[in-house]
């Protein structure tokens, strides 16, 4: 049969947002006209895909099945309209993340202009939301799988982190810490642990039992939080360029190193044509910089991530 995608689209929506009123916002169309559309995909399909209720909508379990592939046709139809679309439009790609840069090893490796748009992602969902809509290219951050269906990804660089402390702190002119040290110290994380993957699995592997959570507006407010008090400590990608604050010191982790591993991410079709270009220059700026060695032995990764790096001989 063949699918009226405006209706597909309408059910998508509703899906998503479980509201009838805030779908039919986001298609400017009003409710009447929504159900409509529902409605017509369901006797089209011969299943009820949505119950409403006094308790609001919900998936039926036909519309639980018929969600992803909905979406799915959904992308490839914006993908087969963006085909036609200026060919020499910029690449659009988001960078996320908390107090980590990737802006920094994506600088490296291209400088923005009129063929690079770059954005901001608030976190991992909303990035692959955006992959999967068609709204963005490609993203680059720390990938947490399963992933979205049809998108694809690789790991580009594996970044050293140190450990921030206060100048007060008992480790504070140490020349290098091990991580195990920092066990009778409490962990300063930006924002909510439970949504700072790496921050969490750090904690739970050295013992970390003390954390703490602040709110994440910028690197100059992470950095006086960690000053007030001398038993914080933060981490931070090693060659962070960090303001000169003598009440602040950036000591090496060793015995292990901890690794944040990013990834660049992207649709497996309907790739932009700048792409396979970018994806060769983060090979090859990984292979000159050495950005992608790990040994077991020496550093440490989130178990989550040890499967995506590659380990030296």
């Amino acid at each position: 049969m063949d699918l009226d995608l405006a209706q597909v689209r309408a059910f998508v929506l509703a899906a998503e947002e479980l509201h009838f009123g805030h779908a039919a916002d986001e298609l400017s169309i009003s409710q009447q006209a929504l159900s409509k559309r529902i409605a017509r995909l369901e006797s089209a399909l011969g299943r009820r895909l949505l119950d409403r209720g006094g308790q609001g909508v919900r998936l039926t379990e036909a519309g639980r099945r018929f969600l992803e592939p909905a979406r799915q046709a959904l992308a490839a139809a914006d993908l087969a309209v963006a085909a036609l679309a200026d060919e020499h439009r910029p690449l659009r790609i988001d960078v996320w993340g908390h107090l980590y840069a990737p802006m920094r090893t994506l600088a490296q490796v291209t400088a923005p202009g009129p063929r690079l748009e770059l954005g901001h992602g608030r976190d991992l969902p909303s990035v692959v939301a955006a992959l999967a809509h068609g709204d963005i290219d490609a993203a680059f951050g720390r990938v947490h799988e399963p992933l979205h269906a049809g998108l694809t990804h690789r790991l580009v660089r594996l970044e050293p982190v140190d450990v921030v402390l206060s100048a007060d702190h008992p480790l504070a002119h140490a020349p290098e810490i091990r991580p195990s040290r920092l066990r009778d110290s409490v962990l300063w994380a930006p924002g909510p642990l439970h949504r700072l993957d790496f921050l969490h699995r750090f904690a739970e592997s050295f013992g970390i039992r003390d954390r703490a959570e602040g709110t994440n507006l910028g690197l100059d407010h992470f950095l006086s939080d960690l000053a007030a008090d001398p038993r914080r400590f933060g981490l931070l990608p090693a060659d962070v360029p960090l303001p000169a604050r003598p009440e602040i010191r950036s000591v090496p982790l060793v015995g292990p190193t901890p690794l944040y591993a990013w990834s660049l991410l992207w649709r497996g079709n309907g790739a932009h044509p700048m792409l396979d270009a970018l994806v060769s220059a983060f090979a090859a700026e990984a292979e000159r910089n050495r950005w992608l060695e790990y040994d077991p032995a020496r550093d440490w990764l989130p178990e989550n991530d040890r499967g995506f790096a590659p380990t030296d001989a």
